[in-house]
């Protein structure tokens, strides 16, 4: 490393002491690449270090987390999203590079984009109508996440101007995108929760997401939609001989998961000094131990029981059971409003969505249900899917509450069970023959 002619010693050591030390191994586990990060201990350094890991597409499977006064030490088992090992070095050397200098992974530029936050609560048509009103005002969507939960919505929208492809920095503009977003928003119901922001610049889009459902308290809301499935299990218990809260979590392996709980308990100002996390199959299984940012343990009953509520919000907010249908078509002009209109016109809810703009092709990943929270009809996917075109809206994957009923009816025995697997494979057969799973042997 070479050092600028003004610095001296002492500076050194402390920049070499305050610089994270990373090993990355592929030759002791045969199933996973091993990501070793040793460095000084602060407040959001290991949210940071998983930020980088997931922003990548990887996989983590395990992972140990190891604190000795003011050091620590992360071990994380990586695999990509086929399951496999790392050996691109290019991608081992971003990584090595990237956590060697996580204490300085804090915010991210929207890149010469306006960035539109939005929450309130969610009702369907929503989206529809939060993008006709872009449409209308000539903003042109580049990138979105959107996240529903317990019946409130938050959005982070990446826009520009139709016309000049720039920044909308024109502050009647951005005024009146806000009001009548905002008009949006409230409906006839939510004159009171209903906000939107306008921002050249936000941090990680994700952490910005859970962050505005957190403010919005939808942990303690009472959902408006049915819920499918509710299998997170949280635990907190104080181990007061050595002053930690312990801390369980035991839900659906997913993409991201160890970010999410991670990212929950750095900004309720909890730090945490250990950690065992191990995934099975489909479960994860998840350990800290943690205290205070002043070093004290969670100290009264109804703290106990925010922080499960808490926990058990940041598990769900991502875990959608809807079906997931990916658009690949040309970017347009207003093509969001239109698609948004014909899921609405058909009875869709879309539960979450990620849009993106790359060159002059859009990806957009939407996950849907019926208006009350149940599993879209097959036939209404196909319709929809005629209607926007069937070559650019594919269905990528089903909710998981499929393949176990399918699983329940090939498991069932004797004559009944006979009838079940017969009716299992004529729901299998349709949706093969609606083009909704690959195979229905």
């Amino acid at each position: 490393m070479e050092w600028p002619a003004c610095t001296d010693e002492y500076e050194k050591l402390l920049i070499r002491m305050s610089t994270p030390r990373v090993v990355i191994d592929n030759a002791v586990c045969s199933t996973a690449t091993i990501v070793k990060v040793i460095s000084a201990r602060r407040h959001g350094s290991l949210l940071d270090a998983i930020q980088i890991l997931i922003d990548l597409n990887l996989v983590i499977k395990k992972a140990y987390i190891s604190s000795d006064g003011k050091w620590f030490m992360d071990v994380f088992h990586v695999v990509d999203r086929n399951g496999n090992k790392l050996i691109d070095e290019s991608v081992l050397k971003y990584i090595e590079q990237s956590l060697g200098s996580v204490h300085n992974v804090r915010t991210s530029c929207s890149n010469g984009l306006t960035a539109l936050e939005l929450s309130g609560t969610d009702r369907v048509g929503l989206l529809s109508e939060v993008f006709a009103v872009l449409a209308d005002l000539q903003c042109d969507v580049v990138e979105a996440k959107v996240w529903t939960h317990n019946g409130r919505i938050a959005s982070l929208i990446y826009v520009k101007d139709c016309d000049s492809g720039a920044t909308i920095d024109d502050s009647q503009k951005i005024k009146k995108i806000e009001v009548r977003l905002r008009n949006v928003l409230k409906g006839d119901n939510d004159i009171r929760t209903a906000k939107t922001s306008v921002s050249m610049s936000v941090m990680h889009s994700e952490r910005r997401l859970h962050q505005m459902m957190f403010a919005d308290r939808d942990y303690e809301r009472t959902p408006i939609l049915k819920l499918i499935s509710n299998d997170t299990v949280v635990t907190v218990q104080n181990w007061a001989e050595r002053g930690y809260s312990v801390v369980n979590v035991q839900c659906k392996d997913r993409i991201k998961l160890l970010f999410d709980v991670v990212c929950n308990l750095t900004d309720m100002e909890y730090v945490v000094f250990h950690a065992t996390i191990n995934t099975n199959s489909n479960q994860a299984y998840l350990e800290f131990y943690i205290r205070h940012n002043d070093g004290t343990p969670i100290s009264s009953e109804p703290e106990r029981q925010r922080v499960i509520q808490c926990l058990k919000a940041s598990v769900e907010r991502r875990a959608s059971e809807g079906v997931q249908l990916e658009l690949c078509t040309e970017d347009k002009k207003g093509l969001l409003a239109e698609v948004m209109r014909t899921f609405r016109e058909n009875g869709l809810n879309v539960t979450r969505a990620e849009i993106s703009t790359i060159g002059k092709m859009a990806t957009n990943v939407f996950y849907v249900t019926d208006v009350i929270g149940n599993q879209a009809d097959p036939k209404v996917i196909e319709s929809v899917r005629q209607k926007i075109g069937s070559s650019n809206l594919e269905v990528k994957e089903l909710p998981l509450i499929y393949h176990e009923k399918a699983e329940r009816e090939d498991q069932s025995g004797g004559i009944g069970g006979a009838v079940l697997w017969s009716i299992g494979s004529l729901v299998r057969k349709n949706l093969y023959s609606l083009g909704l799973i690959k195979s229905c042997s």
